[in-house]
């Protein structure tokens, strides 16, 4: 009996870590959603604002990057301002969702 007194503790400890490991993984969840990432191209002429989880909540334009004969150009440099602010955004994910391993995997949290 008192074998199986200390497996049932020893399940009942490992409930118990798990279930603050995911408290801490939310939290840090939580933490990506309001980390602001900032992205830029061409000198930060172009500008955008995201949070780690890669959500675009804003972009800036300075007008020397706005030329009506070459919106090709332009849209460029937002593709480009978006890509840097996404690698960025990997790294912090990355950084602070590592220690959860694959139970910290994107695809849980969005």
């Amino acid at each position: 009996m008192a074998n199986f007194n200390a497996g049932n503790n020893n399940m009942q400890n490992m409930m118990r870590q798990m279930q603050k490991v995911q408290e801490e993984m939310e939290k840090t969840a939580e933490l990506l959603d309001d980390w602001e990432v900032v992205g830029t191209s061409a000198g930060e002429a172009v500008v955008v604002y995201m949070n780690a989880k890669k959500i675009i909540d804003g972009i800036e334009l300075d007008e020397s990057v706005v030329d009506p004969t070459d919106i090709e150009m332009l849209e460029d440099l937002i593709m480009a301002a978006i890509n840097d602010g996404y690698a960025k955004a990997d790294k912090v994910y990355e950084e602070k969702m590592s220690k959860y391993g694959n139970m910290g995997s994107l695809k849980g949290l969005l």
